[in-house]
């Protein structure tokens, strides 16, 4: 079954705190801070790009409640996004051309209002992503969302520790991997990954411990042979994530006093290729109450934009976003290691760190 720890918010941890998660990575004594990392690549103040992807944050509930989780996210949250903010969302989008719509959770679909912001999303002609845990199409009343998913053309975005039992299972509790296993047969069935159907199916990787991921493009020649090979599953990339010292996952460092020694880790590999391909550059992100955020981490460690950018989806104005400073903080060495992390995976794969 599924892991039933509750989620920090529910245990009334310290560590549900915003707050007190910056404090506990901002008391490391390390070499040096990421602005002073940005500074000496005159990347400093990091600024976006133009806005291509509007990431929305439909809520933090979710099915599942799994160890690594930087949104602490689970069946016990209750911060879910309503209809009107919805609405907020869509009638900014209308003002603009940004191409992608990029729907996160928690498990997304679990918002009520979740198929209808994907008919209107895509109504606007918008591609839009939804991130899927797998086992939501285990649910009774999900069942049905691989042919929603193809009707509408969505690209799904399914997390995945390992395409292995004993590593996913180890992450997300036993029984998830087999339940993960029939969620991809079922979107293989209705063409997702299937060759010349348009319907991409794309598998994110998070490392099931204190380390970087491996080599993307070897990886994912890996993984396509295994689950062939083993399941008969097919999909059409698959994305590394660096695992953030944030929520639970910086809960899990702290326990098993792994925390210094994984931000010097993330610190060493600091990578200035890595560093201008960053996703808060080209996405805006919106929490689930409507407030903006640079990126979905900063949303979950509650550091929203800073002025002069509008606060909320409400007051969305387009040149303002895109002008602004971009606030960072030691977390972001997590998005700068190596070959790079980033919701569509590594950013700068094959570069020097």
């Amino acid at each position: 079954m599924a892991i039933t720890l509750p989620s920090l918010a529910a245990r009334q941890l310290p560590l549900a705190s915003p707050r007190a998660q910056l404090d506990a990575l901002n008391r490391l004594p390390l070499a040096r801070g990421f602005s002073e990392a940005l500074a000496a690549d005159g990347l400093h103040p990091l600024r976006p790009t133009a806005i291509s992807i509007f990431q929305i944050n439909v809520g933090k509930l979710c099915n599942q409640t799994c160890r690594h989780c930087h949104v602490d996210a689970g069946p016990d949250r209750r911060e879910v996004m309503t209809r009107e903010t919805m609405a907020q969302c869509l009638a900014a989008l209308r003002q603009t051309a940004i191409p992608t719509v990029d729907i996160t959770g928690g498990a997304p679909e679990l918002n009520p209002d979740f198929r209808w912001l994907v008919e209107q999303c895509t109504a606007l002609g918008r591609h839009v992503i939804d991130r899927c845990n797998l086992t939501i199409l285990d649910l009774p009343a999900y069942a049905d969302l691989p042919e929603f998913f193809a009707a509408h053309r969505v690209e799904v975005v399914c997390s995945l520790p390992h395409y292995r039992q004993l590593n996913t299972d180890a992450q997300r509790g036993d029984g998830v991997f087999e339940k993960s296993i029939a969620g991809l047969r079922k979107l293989n069935k209705a063409g997702y990954g299937q060759p010349g159907s348009g319907l991409r199916l794309v598998l994110v990787t998070n490392p099931v411990g204190a380390f970087l991921p491996g080599g993307q493009a070897s990886l994912e020649r890996e993984w396509k042979r295994e689950l062939d090979r083993l399941y008969g599953i097919r999909f059409d990339a698959l994305h590394t994530i660096t695992n953030m010292p944030i929520s639970r996952f910086l809960e899990w460092l702290i326990d098993s006093s792994n925390l210094e020694d994984y931000m010097e880790r993330l610190v060493t590999a600091y990578n200035p290729a890595a560093a201008r391909e960053v996703m808060c550059r080209n996405t805006l992100s919106v929490g689930w109450d409507g407030t903006l955020y640079d990126c979905d981490f900063n949303q979950m460690l509650d550091l929203p934009l800073r002025g002069p950018a509008p606060r909320h989806i409400a007051d969305f104005d387009l040149a303002a976003l895109e002008a602004r400073a971009i606030v960072t903080g030691r977390h972001c060495f997590g998005c700068t290691a190596g070959a790079g992390s980033s919701c569509g995976g590594a950013t700068a794969e094959g570069s020097a760190g």
